[in-house]
């Protein structure tokens, strides 16, 4: 497949025009212009761009890019990332909130689909967007049983479980990654259940103190979801030769 036509996908699925980001989302390297594999990976990093040369790929695609409000200049760290992707003609394309976002294929999406919500629809307006997904159980659960296929959907550990909300959940919101500020969002809609990935220490009192159960599924954990849902659509749908590297940072 010609990079170009992949990119132009990419670009009208994902929608990037339509979020401010401080990621420069889409191609962010280029790379050969025929596209045989694509590999996936959350983080731009110098081991995801060795890996995705030795699987033979010819694009990688990421959530966390190289690129983001300040330039990168190619020196020291920066430059050995760069050489390896450009030595082997490998492109980079990265998608930050859009990835988030997406009714199908966004993290958020998936991570309400794998816990088994119902009724679903967006949730957690970030710029004028609203980057996460928010559902509901056909019947009330129990904390413990969403913590359970929290763990299942993402393989992970949950790093954190804040049981201040009802026992009984019923209404939950998701939005992945570092978005442990956005709960009160979950608690205005009054949803009694939050997931997110992490949160730093500021985090903690204002949501011990209000009646809102918090989990932290895990920044890693919680964002390599809507990679892997596009990862199998791009397969599927272009017949490209996929693989997915997983380098999980336990944050």
């Amino acid at each position: 497949m010609k990079q170009g036509d992949l990119v132009k996908y990419l670009e009208r699925l994902l929608r990037n025009q339509d979020f401010k980001d401080a990621s420069q989302n889409g191609l962010q390297v280029d790379g050969d212009r025929e596209v045989r594999k694509v590999a996936f990976a959350v983080d731009a990093c110098l081991a995801s761009f060795r890996d995705a040369v030795r699987v033979g790929a010819q694009m990688l695609i990421v959530h966390h890019g190289m690129y983001w409000d300040k330039p990168v200049l190619p020196v020291g760290a920066d430059y050995r990332r760069l050489k390896v992707l450009l030595d082997a003609g490998v492109s980079l394309y990265a998608s930050h909130l859009p990835l988030d976002a997406h009714p199908k294929l966004g993290n958020n999406a998936e991570l309400c689909r794998l816990l088994g919500l119902r009724k679903r629809h967006a949730f957690g307006e970030y710029h004028g967007q609203h980057i996460g997904f928010a559902g509901e159980f056909s019947t009330a659960t129990t904390l413990d049983r969403v913590v359970a296929r929290l763990r299942k959907a993402t393989g992970s550990e949950p790093l954190k479980v804040f049981r201040n909300g009802p026992k009984r959940v019923k209404k939950v919101g998701c939005i992945s990654g570092g978005a442990a500020g956005m709960w009160d969002h979950a608690e205005k809609a009054g949803y009694d259940t939050y997931v997110t990935g992490e949160g730093g220490h500021g985090n903690f009192h204002p949501i011990v103190e209000h009646n809102v159960n918090v989990i932290f599924g895990g920044h890693y954990a919680t964002e390599t979801l809507g990679l892997k849902a596009l990862q199998q659509h791009l397969a599927k749908k272009f017949k490209l030769s996929t693989a997915f590297i997983d380098l999980p940072t336990g944050m």
